[in-house]
């Protein structure tokens, strides 16, 4: 799975829990560096908030890959334009970090 988190706390914090529920994780700084990763990937986890990242775009070039943001609860226009983008779960950062492999594993077995 591959994983755009500029944040390098939480990118950190990603890629210990997922990799202690068994995946491999590629961290990506950038929406691009994300998608030239994504190849084969079960599923791509994106801060909707990463600096640069069109959705519209990033969701278009990855189609067809299960895509799971996450944003700022009080952000509610950015979850609405990821929804409308394509992206197939949006959930609070709060949400992503006390379920994250749960919410990985929900998108990885329809993928």
């Amino acid at each position: 799975m591959v994983a755009l988190a500029p944040d390098l706390f939480f990118a950190s914090k990603i890629e210990a829990t997922l990799g202690a529920a068994g995946h491999e994780v590629v961290l990506a700084a950038t929406a691009e560096a994300a998608i030239d990763a994504a190849a084969g990937a079960a599923v791509v986890v994106a801060d909707l908030h990463a600096p640069g990242l069109d959705l519209s775009d990033f969701a278009a070039r990855l189609r067809g890959t299960p895509l799971l943001g996450f944003h700022s609860h009080v952000d509610t226009a950015v979850r609405e334009e990821a929804e409308r983008a394509g992206f197939d779960l949006v959930v609070p950062r709060s949400r992503m970090a006390r379920e994250m492999p749960e919410l990985v594993a929900r998108l990885a077995s329809v993928g």
